[in-house]
């Protein structure tokens, strides 16, 4: 039995959740004892189309919202705090590929801060924004060719369909002694466990996977590669709360997102399971 078979069986029944962004739909969450992680299902054929949402908001230059406003103030900030753990990587050639990169502000700032930049972005219209930033971005990895020194992939392994061929595609790409910077929703963090099947990072069905570091050291293990270090992200319990609080409610409620989120980046020092974490993953 190979990985993926080993991923997709003996799964069981975890929660269910809806599609809160653009259909309504409900998914199944089921659990994979042996990786540690869930699986949604079913996934839909034309998956394509659950990302066609103004709230989608990765794609999006918008400000409409109180949420993209929050989105936006704390990107600008997280933008600084990944291009300084970037170059704590001392890398020669500063040779970068970042894989769904949006809008390309990240790709912009490394760029900015003599980064030579790739990007991968499906999205038509995320792309064409980052071509007016004048960015080379690429719409799949089938189109690069190179080897990079990093690769980054900010809350975007969540969403690959082909996950172990994915994964064995990453380390091609990246030099012998590059460095893989993978962030994805930690299921294990107390804002998940308070908020269960209104949690937003579960995000079905555009999130195919729900990780934990066990999960993550057994996938990147397939490939001979090693995780490194793993480092908080502390905003993203705060963002999350608050969507988590809208989708619960039908309202904001700020307050109850604050302090949830709270609660969870406090328990966090003990446990270490933040909201999202960013995994430093290298070759062994």
């Amino acid at each position: 039995m190979n990985i993926t078979e080993k991923i997709n069986n003996n799964l069981e029944p975890f929660l269910n959740s809806i599609d809160y962004t653009v259909s309504k739909e409900e998914y199944q969450l089921l659990f994979n004892k042996e990786f540690d992680m869930l699986v949604t299902q079913p996934v839909p054929k034309n998956l394509g189309d659950y990302y066609k949402s103004e709230d989608y908001i990765s794609h999006t230059d918008s400000s409409k919202s109180i949420i993209d406003k929050v989105y936006k103030l704390v990107r600008n900030y997280t933008l600084k705090t990944k291009l300084n753990l970037l170059n704590s990587f001392n890398s020669k050639e500063k040779t970068l590929l970042d894989i769904g990169s949006g809008t390309g502000d990240f790709l912009a700032i490394c760029k900015q801060n003599n980064w030579k930049v790739s990007g991968i972005e499906p999205n038509k219209k995320a792309r064409e924004i980052s071509i007016t930033k004048k960015l080379v971005v690429k719409e799949n990895l089938s189109e690069i060719n190179e080897k990079f020194d990093v690769i980054t992939m900010w809350h975007v392994l969540e969403h690959v369909p082909d996950l172990i061929e994915y994964i064995q595609q990453l380390k091609g790409l990246l030099k012998p002694d590059g460095v893989l910077v993978i962030a994805v929703p930690n299921f294990k963090s107390y804002d998940a466990k308070h908020y269960k099947q209104f949690w937003a990072a579960f995000d079905v069905p555009r999130h195919l996977w729900h990780f934990s570091k066990t999960s993550i050291r057994k996938l990147f293990s397939t490939v001979e590669m090693k995780i490194e270090k793993v480092l908080p992200m502390k905003f993203d319990s705060y963002y999350v709360s608050l969507l988590s609080e809208k989708y619960k409610t039908g309202k904001m409620r700020p307050i109850h997102a604050f302090i949830n989120g709270f609660m969870s980046n406090r328990k966090a020092k003990a446990s270490k399971e933040h909201s999202s974490l960013i995994y430093i993953i290298k070759n062994r």
